[in-house]
Order: C-alpha cells, then sequence, then structure tokens
C-alpha cells in the first residue's frame, strides 16, 4: 500500500473532483445499509449534502465506519458531520459545493434555511484504484 501521492492525488482529483454518484454504506446495528448520493472529492475526503436527521448520519452517529464504491474506485472512511452548510467555518466547502452541483442544487432538494442541512465528509482512510490496468492500493491517512 502507497501513502497518497502526486499521482495519485491527480487521479483521484480528476476522477472525483466533481459531482459524481457514488455508493456510500454505513453499519445500520449489525447490517450493512447502502445508498447512492451525490459526491465530491477534494484531498482525501469525499463531500456530500444531507440531513443531519437521515438514515445515514443516524447510523454513522453510532457507528462512523463507512465505505464508498464508484467508477473503478473503493475505499474506507470515517463519516463524520462538520456542521451545518450555512456555518461559517463552511463557506469555502459551501461554496465549492454549490458550484459543483449546480445542475440540481436549486431543484428544491437542499434547504438551506433548515438548520439539519449539513456537510457530510468522508475522510478516507484507504481504497483501491484502478487505472487504464494499473491498481493503486491507497493509504490517505496522515
Amino acid at each position: 500500500m502507497e501513502k497518497l501521492n502526486a499521482r495519485t492525488s491527480e487521479l483521484m482529483t480528476r476522477r472525483f473532483g466533481h459531482d459524481n454518484l457514488i455508493a456510500l454504506a454505513t453499519i445500520d446495528g449489525d447490517m450493512p445499509a447502502v445508498r447512492a448520493v451525490n459526491t465530491y472529492y477534494e484531498d482525501g475526503s469525499f463531500y456530500v449534502i444531507t440531513n443531519a436527521k437521515s438514515g445515514k448520519m443516524l447510523q454513522l452517529s453510532k457507528n462512523p465506519a463507512a465505505a464508498i464504491c464508484g467508477d473503478w474506485f473503493t475505499a474506507h472512511g470515517i463519516g463524520e458531520s462538520i456542521g451545518c452548510i450555512r456555518s461559517p467555518e463552511n463557506a469555502e466547502m459551501a461554496d465549492k459545493l454549490r458550484t459543483v452541483f449546480a445542475e440540481w442544487y436549486d431543484n428544491g432538494h437542499i434547504d438551506e434555511e433548515n438548520s439539519d442541512t449539513i456537510i457530510l465528509r468522508v475522510r478516507l482512510t484507504d481504497g483501491i484504484l484502478f487505472h487504464h490496468g494499473e491498481r493503486f492500493e491507497i493509504d490517505f491517512r496522515d
């Protein structure tokens, strides 16, 4: 397994540094739970806009272990709310997400006036990326 380096970082950004639909798995009691979510990747983490009271967030509050899968990439990570999308500390990421998700952002799905509208960050720990026949086993931890 190799640490995230310039090449794998560039591959991850090119592949996922825009609106992507990925599968996000959490643990619901003793069973896995999986759903498709729109995500944006940056610096070893995937970002999702969601509701603090959603099933995924309730599951992550009990067990933050998460797994993702999408476009020839699978990974483990730690899911955590970084807070309300309107929080001043989230302004930079919120602006990025509004731009990345612009195609559907204002279709009624996102309610920024609701304090339960949060940003979920999945901090990756390890993953496997396939790119043109090459397999990269990546350690995302610092």
